[in-house]
């Protein structure tokens, strides 16, 4: 009875307020897909010691969920893509699912949004595409049933992978092939206060082509840039770059002030021969420029009144991921809870301890 009168009083007071699943500018994504990484209570002391209140994982994994209850840190849950068919063709699952992931662990534990598949769109499981929206749909749905809509917001995170170009930024459109399934999606999350949410990795670009792009330029370091000729504004860093272009396609669309938040970004440590620039030098340098971009609250070139927020990828080193050498070694924090590289933040033993002040 007691936790029923604290959970409503909690969702009393919030439906006063715009719903965000953001606070601040700065988050980062707590992956798993690894057997050797600190235990969930670790990882809320690390996170907590870092000062960071915004974490992303990718599905609704119970012991994260009660290790994160109490602690006053903001997380987005996942709904896997595994799970998208079944959401999608039944609105009682997804009921079921919203009350055994969320609601079982509210108000304790503060999920503030679940955010339904990744990258989807423009993936390579095409039939996915076309049950997102109702999959999306039917965990919102859900949520309303539950008087937790007010609370927890829906979203999806989209690759690059969507747009048909993203340089120069005036020049981005949605690729013709999804525009059948991104625009009614993004008619569903202007109707319900949504964000876009885009994974945008000015690393994969760089590595696309080092010899003609200014690695600075993807660093956040001193570069001559580059100058829009529609926009007419001069962009000295990629990641402006990208976030402007992905506003572009929004417009083009016909959404004009739906929000973009970048739900990952990051740079590798490490990486097989041909991944050029994936070491720990470019990594420091791109995450610790980053975190001080962030720090200064400003919007983009375009964009200048809406603040960038952004999720960094990622707090580990995840050595069971598939794929290149560079997929394993996105992490702020090695297995063991000491830090990868020093970007001002502490690991968990204090013989790592970082010693550098920046401030934010």
């Amino acid at each position: 009875m007691i936790r029923r009168f604290f959970l409503l009083f909690f969702l009393f007071f919030t439906q006063f307020a715009s719903l965000q699943a953001f606070t601040g500018t700065y988050g980062i994504n707590y992956g798993r897909i690894a057997d050797n990484i600190p235990s969930p209570d670790e990882v809320v002391t690390l996170l907590r010691a870092a000062k960071i209140r915004n974490i992303r994982i990718y599905d609704a994994d119970h012991s994260v969920l009660k290790a994160f209850s109490g602690t006053g840190l903001d997380i987005v849950i996942g709904v896997t893509n595994g799970q998208l068919q079944d959401m999608s063709s039944s609105a009682d699952h997804a009921l079921n699912w919203v009350k055994q992931n969320v609601q079982a662990f509210l108000p304790e534990t503060r999920i503030r949004g679940i955010a339904v598949g990744n990258e989807v769109l423009g993936g390579s499981n095409n039939a996915l595409w076309g049950v997102l929206l109702d999959a999306a749909k039917n965990i919102y749905n859900a949520t309303k049933k539950l008087h937790l809509d007010k609370l927890i917001q829906i979203s999806t995170a989209h690759s690059f992978a969507v747009f048909q170009t993203s340089y120069p930024p005036s020049s981005c459109k949605f690729n013709d092939n999804i525009k059948q399934y991104m625009k009614p999606l993004l008619e569903f999350f202007q109707q319900i206060g949504s964000p876009f949410c885009v994974n945008a990795y000015p690393f994969l670009v760089y590595i696309g082509d080092p010899e003609n792009i200014d690695i600075n330029y993807a660093l956040f370091q001193p570069t001559k840039g580059i100058d829009d000729p529609v926009y007419k504004l001069h962009y000295d860093n990629m990641l402006d770059a990208q976030i402007d272009a992905a506003y572009t396609a929004l417009e083009d669309a016909g959404f004009h002030k739906m929000e973009v938040i970048v739900t990952e970004t990051g740079w590798a440590s490490a990486g097989d021969q041909n991944e050029v620039g994936a070491n720990v030098t470019n990594a420091r340098t791109y995450n610790y420029n980053l975190r001080k971009r962030l720090a200064k609250k400003k919007g983009t070139p375009h964009r200048p009144k809406d603040v960038l927020k952004a999720y960094i990828f990622a707090i580990f080193n995840e050595d069971s991921k598939p794929g290149p050498t560079s997929e394993r070694n996105y992490g702020l924090f090695k297995a063991d809870g000491s830090i990868s590289y020093n970007v001002g933040f502490h690991g968990l033993n204090a013989g790592y301890s970082s010693h550098l002040s920046l401030k934010v």
